[in-house]
């Protein structure tokens, strides 16, 4: 199993970007010296909580500075802009990190995006979203010109073609065809996982989701994998998880239950934002639990594993056992104030040294079964 960052910090607005961005470069540089496979980064345009307008500007400052991390966008919102765009910025990236690069896509997430851009339908963003990524691939695979015309785009370069002084030529990736694709997922029996097993793409499970709620991400990755006669497989699902990990199970609860928590500022923002969108059922313990009794420390208990090493080793174990075979497990990060600083390193620290290994051990195990 391989071992990544979901940097998800969700900072308090309050705080300046600059010292959240140097906070979050020294997070992802930590992720790297003890060991992490991955890292991935969202886009957000209108959130000073998240402010990544550009991932990939973030992600390449990066490059020269790691050694074990692969870069991953979580996600580009392809509706958000041109394919061609898309295709150009990401076949520059890839080329920079030498194929250290894994190719995050969605519709988005962020309503105050979808207002900014002019892109309110959900179901016009599906389609925006499974578009631009062919007209992203056409473009990849071939060589001009190029006459690609879509409901909502079109790409065309032919009349200032001149390929011998390499004039209207778009650059390829590094890895080939492209770098790996992988998609979002935050609710149960998701179509959009049955739309990645027919394409061979890699989930990313929300988390949000319960461990049963993960299980039909499995069901419909291999649904959509027969469909398209594939053999399913759990090796490039991801599923991301908030964990924190002590030297013992009481100091990790104070750890997340005290007032000054990350995961309490967290939760609390989570839960406003979807408690006003009619939307609080995915953050609930049980789906039929009413809103008034939905607390942050509910919450917390229900969606965050944590524990000793050992005892987050058993959840884990456990969780798998229910969810399914997923061959990468994120770890979200949290905002770095007060004392959450020193609290996430050390639960980096023993979720790298201590957990990972003998969960993936778990894990050979089981598949070699």
């Amino acid at each position: 199993m391989r071992l990544g960052l979901f940097m998800m910090p969700v900072h308090p607005p309050a705080r300046a970007m600059h010292e959240t961005l140097a906070e979050d470069i020294e997070k992802s540089l930590l992720a790297d010296r003890l060991g992490f496979d991955e890292m991935f980064l969202g886009e957000h345009y209108s959130a000073s909580t998240e402010p990544y307008p550009s991932p990939l500007m973030f992600m390449a400052s990066l490059i020269d500075r790691t050694k074990n991390l692969d870069f991953g966008t979580g996600v580009i919102s392809l509706p958000n802009r041109h394919p061609a765009m898309i295709a150009g910025e990401v076949a520059q990236f890839d080329n920079m990190s030498r194929g250290r690069f894994i190719f995050g896509i969605g519709t988005g997430s962020l309503v105050s995006d979808f207002e900014l851009l002019g892109n309110p339908d959900a179901a016009q963003r599906g389609r925006m979203m499974i578009e631009s990524i062919d007209m992203i691939e056409k473009i990849w695979s071939q060589d001009p010109p190029y006459s690609i015309k879509g409901e909502f785009w079109t790409t065309e370069i032919a009349k200032s073609l001149n390929a011998r002084l390499g004039i209207g030529v778009m650059p390829k990736p590094y890895q080939k065809p492209g770098p790996p694709i992988c998609v979002t997922a935050a609710s149960p029996n998701s179509q959009t996982v049955r739309i990645a097993g027919q394409r061979g793409w890699g989930p990313i499970s929300s988390s949000f989701l319960t461990a049963e709620g993960i299980a039909t991400h499995w069901e419909m990755l291999r649904r959509g994998a027969a469909e398209a006669c594939r053999a399913p497989s759990g090796a490039n699902w991801r599923v991301v998880r908030c964990l924190h990990i002590a030297a013992s199970d009481a100091e990790a609860r104070e750890q997340v239950m005290n007032a000054q928590s990350s995961y309490q500022y967290y939760f609390g923002y989570m839960s406003e934002i979807l408690r006003g969108l009619g939307r609080l059922v995915a953050l609930k313990p049980r789906a039929d639990m009413p809103d008034d009794e939905v607390t942050v420390e509910k919450i917390i208990d229900s969606r965050v594993i944590f524990g000793s090493p050992r005892t987050v080793l058993e959840k884990l174990v456990a969780f798998r056992d229910r969810a399914g075979p997923f061959g990468n497990l994120l770890m979200t990060g949290v905002d770095w104030g007060g004392p959450n600083e020193a609290w996430e390193r050390e639960s980096m620290r023993l979720m790298a040294h201590e957990v990972m290994p003998r969960l993936s051990q778990h894990a050979a195990a089981q598949a070699a079964e």
